[in-house]
C-alpha cells in the first residue's frame, strides 16, 4: 500500500463526531495526564473530566488548536483585566477567567491530539498565553488594591513589581531549555531527579519548601483565588486591608522565590 494510502485509511478511520470516551482514550494518555509540573491542579480536580465535552463540541466546527489557544490568551488577558473592576465583582470575574483560560489549556491540546495538528506556532502561542495572564493578573491585583484605575497609586507599583517577579521566575524555566538547545543538549527529562539540587544543603532546603509550596502561588488561578478570597474579608473590613495585605506579602515571598528558583537550577543537573 502507497505511504499516502495508509495515511487516508488511517484518518478515515477517524469518527467526525467521537464519543467522549473515545476522546479520552485519544487526547489524555498517561503522558499527559501525569506530566508532573505540566498539569494544574485544577484539571485533575475537575477540568480534565469536562474539557472532553467542550471538546466534544470543537471538533465539530472548523476551530483550529491554534485558535482556541488564541481563546486561551484572551482569557487569560481577561483575567488580569476583570481586576481593574473595583470590590468583590473584580475578584469574582477574575477567579472566573482564570479557570476559563485553564479549561481552554486543557481543550487546546485535545483538538491538537484527535487531530494531528501540532506545531511549534501552536506551542508558542501556548507559552504567550500563560506569560500573558501571569504578568497582567498582578498588574491588576495591584490596581485593585488601589481602588480601580481612578485611584492609582503605590498599590499599582507593587503590583507591576510582582509581575515582573513572577515574569522573571517563569523566564528562568525557559532559559533553562534555550540553555540547553544552544548548548547541543538533549530535551531536559520531567522527573524529580533533573530538577533536584546537587548539594544536599540545597536539597534539603528545597525539600522543606516543598511542604508549603508558596512558589506555586503566582499562577493566575492561584493568584485569582486568593485575590477572591481577600475581597471576602474586605468586604468584613470594609476597606481594601486584605487586598493591600496580599500585595505587600506577595511580593516579598516573590523575591525569595526567584533566588531560591535561580539557586535551584544552578546546583541542579538542568544545566548539564
Amino acid at each position: 500500500m502507497r505511504a499516502g494510502s495508509a495515511v487516508d485509511a488511517k484518518c478515515s478511520q477517524v469518527p467526525e463526531r467521537p464519543t467522549v470516551a473515545q476522546l479520552r482514550e485519544v487526547t489524555q494518555p498517561p503522558s499527559v495526564t501525569g506530566r508532573r509540573n505540566s498539569e494544574h491542579w485544577v484539571a485533575d480536580l475537575y477540568l480534565r473530566r469536562l474539557s472532553p465535552y467542550v471538546t466534544r463540541v470543537l471538533l465539530m466546527t472548523s476551530i483550529s488548536a491554534n485558535a482556541v489557544t488564541g481563546l486561551m490568551i484572551l482569557t487569560g488577558a481577561a483575567a488580569g483585566a476583570a481586576l481593574l473592576v473595583p470590590g468583590l465583582a473584580g475578584a469574582v470575574l477574575a477567579a472566573f477567567f482564570a479557570q476559563l483560560q485553564q479549561l481552554w489549556d486543557c481543550c487546546d491540546g485535545e483538538v491538537a491530539r484527535w487531530r494531528q495538528t501540532f506545531s511549534p506556532t501552536g506551542f508558542f502561542l501556548d507559552k504567550t498565553g500563560h506569560y500573558v495572564a501571569e504578568g497582567l493578573v498582578p498588574v491588576g491585583l495591584g490596581v485593585h488594591a488601589d481602588g480601580g484605575l481612578g485611584s492609582v497609586g503605590g498599590w499599582t507599583t507593587l503590583g507591576a513589581l510582582l509581575s515582573v517577579l513572577v515574569l522573571f521566575n517563569k523566564a528562568l524555566n525557559d532559559a533553562v531549555h534555550v540553555t540547553r538547545a544552544v548548548a547541543g543538549l538533549e530535551r531536559l527529562r520531567d522527573d524529580a531527579d533533573s530538577v533536584a539540587p546537587r548539594h544536599g544543603q540545597i536539597r534539603r532546603l528545597r525539600r522543606l519548601a516543598g511542604f508549603v509550596p508558596f512558589h506555586r502561588v503566582f499562577h493566575s488561578v492561584e493568584l485569582t483565588l486568593l485575590a477572591l478570597l481577600a475581597g471576602c474579608a474586605d468586604l468584613f473590613t470594609g476597606d481594601l486591608a486584605a487586598t493591600r495585605v496580599l500585595v505587600a506579602v506577595l511580593v516579598p515571598v516573590a523575591l525569595v522565590t526567584v533566588v531560591g528558583h535561580f539557586v535551584a537550577i544552578v546546583t541542579s543537573s538542568r544545566l548539564r
